[in-house]
């Protein structure tokens, strides 16, 4: 069986460890990334995704966001992250599990973590964004107790029919 373990970024090397995760996650995308969706605006524009992993520390900074980084057998192979939406909601993103780290539960267990640490940051609720095309990932948010919300306002037209958001009670 799998050492699995998960902890929170402390310095640069684990914040490193998180931008190569995120690079790995970039590179799916874009392979699974289904052909007649718009590429214009997208938010995961390689360049502008790479200028987001440059400020990841400042993103989702302690005392109110954090960076989790999965491991099997001490290897990096997730993560996920997050920051406050207001102040009692927090928002996570760039959830991944590499291909070397799935079918061992990674995705479950770093959110369980995540929440946890939410909680203890003062959070009472969650929400996040993901593309309708990740329909194995929406299933997960699901049995972790996400329920649709509308969209934001403001949010582009142009993409509401490709990007769903969810939100969850953390108590």
């Amino acid at each position: 069986m799998a050492e699995i373990s998960i902890r929170m970024a402390e310095n640069e090397a684990d914040i490193q460890t998180a931008r190569k995760l995120c690079e790995e996650w970039l590179e799916w995308h874009w392979a699974a990334y289904p052909a007649d969706w718009p590429v214009e605006g997208n938010p995961m524009d390689r360049a502008h995704f790479r200028e987001t992993l440059d400020d990841l520390p400042d993103i989702h900074a302690r005392p109110r966001g954090g960076i989790f980084i999965a491991f099997v057998d001490g290897r990096p192979a997730g993560c996920v992250m997050y920051n406050e939406a207001s102040a009692d909601t927090a928002e996570f993103n760039r959830m991944f599990v590499s291909e070397n780290g799935r079918g061992h539960g990674l995705g479950r267990a770093m959110l369980d973590v995540m929440f946890g640490q939410m909680v203890a940051d003062g959070y009472s609720r969650v929400i996040f964004s993901s593309a309708i095309f990740l329909t194995h990932a929406k299933t997960m948010y699901e049995k972790a107790g996400f329920v649709a919300m509308p969209h934001p306002r403001g949010f582009p037209d142009a993409w509401r029919q490709y990007v769903y958001f969810m939100e969850r009670p953390l108590t």
